[in-house]
């Protein structure tokens, strides 16, 4: 007796809608020909603590009172601060210790590692080629504001950031 097995292999493709958070998205239009703009600065908070643990020791709430000195829009959430700062420490980025000295009760401290300087040495860094990037994309905006309608073509355009990117390859040529 012959057994023929006989093996079926469905492959199917699901279309899901992720429907995302109205505040998700970096614009909206608030009405017909009017938009709202937030150009958000992610992560940001980050490289907040380390340069505000760069100038010295500091505990969680400090942290939290300084970090709008940097610009850092809104407030940020205690409870999140603190997680990053675990894992910050976790990582050998940061350390701490509770110190009983205080007004108070005891407070954890926090203090940048050398790893932590080193990492925050690399933020800064990934800071400035995001400012040289935004300050070409201004620099060309602002171009443009001059031409009148008609004259705007691509090659005009393209002529106005050519001159900064020449500039930093030459700065990165020099480090």
């Amino acid at each position: 007796m012959l057994v023929s097995v006989l093996h079926m292999r469905f492959t199917y493709t699901v279309t899901m809608r992720h429907r995302r958070h109205p505040r998700a998205r970096s614009r909206r239009l608030v009405r017909p020909g009017h938009w709202h703009v937030h150009a958000r600065v992610e992560r940001f908070v980050e490289p907040s603590l380390l340069l505000l643990l760069r100038e010295g020791p500091l505990h969680g709430y400090e942290l939290l009172e300084r970090i709008p000195e940097l610009g850092v829009e809104g407030r940020v959430d205690i409870g999140n601060l603190y997680r990053l700062l675990r894992s910050l420490e976790e990582e050998g980025l940061v350390s701490s210790e509770w110190s009983a000295d205080l007004p108070g009760p005891a407070k954890r401290t926090y203090e940048l590692t050398d790893e932590g300087r080193r990492l925050l040495d690399r933020w800064a860094e990934a800071l400035r080629r995001a400012q040289e990037t935004i300050e070409i994309f201004l620099e060309r905006y602002e171009a443009s504001l001059a031409m009148p309608p008609s004259g705007r073509t691509g090659s005009a355009r393209a002529s106005v950031g050519t001159d900064r990117s020449i500039q930093s390859d030459e700065q990165s040529k020099r480090v």
